[in-house]
């Protein structure tokens, strides 16, 4: 049991994995080079324990002892307890859920480890939004698919706002870099996927026709908000497949069109 201790100064060397939450770049590069990754909020943080992730130690305010207290019996990391303002004055943010904890990360695996025994997979071709790629984390764990393939300039799903949006969902789902990008789709054909790239073109087939529930191998292609997916990646994928739309809306909120498409290749 980690007794936790508290803590009065910000610039307490104990609170470094939580300092500048809010500043994104920042974060981007110091996290994944520290191997680190920030859990917020009760449920994610039982989650990412139960995934079997590592605390490296947790900030509370005091009103989340008693919430966290099983957890913080079974921590063997440091638990530091603070004021609400100092809390904010760290991390840059009102931490309304009043409850962080720092998290060791585990290392990636292959794609081809992951592919192995999939059946279900999302190819996510620069996404760079979190809460974009949280929800679609969470809708592929929510529809059962089986892994998330990411282009090298996919955002981290391990960022703190992918976590907290993706309620978790990130550690439940398989993901992998795909690299060299688009060459490294060619692995995912190889390995028995049909690829399936997710589009609003007029020429592409409506997911009903394609009907993808019945592939023995199914890998769905989705790009970033706005653009889609790039040229390089629609051509290296073997078909084309849309959303029917009406009244006039030509796409969807790349989140929601990855839940509609998910459940159609899972379904049935």
């Amino acid at each position: 049991m980690s007794e936790p201790s508290t803590v009065t100064d910000p610039a307490d060397p104990r609170l470094a994995d939580y300092t500048g939450l809010t500043d994104v770049e920042l974060r981007r590069r110091r996290e994944p080079a520290e191997g680190l990754f920030i859990a917020e909020g009760e449920k994610v943080i039982r989650r990412a324990l139960e995934a079997g992730y590592r605390m490296r130690s947790m900030l509370l305010t005091a009103k989340w002892l008693g919430v966290m207290a099983d957890v913080i019996e079974a921590a063997d990391a440091p638990v530091h307890l603070v004021e609400p303002a100092l809390a904010e004055q760290v991390t840059g943010y009102h931490v309304h859920r009043g409850a962080l904890a720092s998290m060791e990360r585990k290392p990636l695996p292959e794609a081809a480890e992951i592919l192995a025994g999939a059946r279900r997979v999302a190819v996510l071709e620069g996404l760079v939004d979190h809460t974009n790629l949280g929800a679609i984390f969470r809708s592929a764990a929510a529809l059962g698919m089986d892994a998330v393939l990411l282009s090298p300039d996919c955002a981290d799903p391990l960022y703190r706002r992918a976590v907290k949006t993706s309620m978790g969902a990130v550690f439940a789902v398989p993901y992998a870099r795909l690299d060299p990008w688009p060459a490294a789709l060619d692995a995912v054909r190889v390995a028995g996927f049909q690829l399936l790239a997710l589009t609003p073109a007029e020429h592409a087939v409506d997911l009903a026709e394609a009907a993808p529930h019945r592939l023995e191998r199914a890998a769905l292609m989705l790009g970033a908000e706005g653009d889609g997916l790039t040229r390089h990646a629609l051509a290296a994928a073997d078909r084309a497949v849309r959303i029917p739309m009406v009244h006039g809306i030509d796409s969807l909120n790349v989140g929601a069109a990855a839940a509609v498409a998910f459940y159609a290749v899972t379904a049935g």
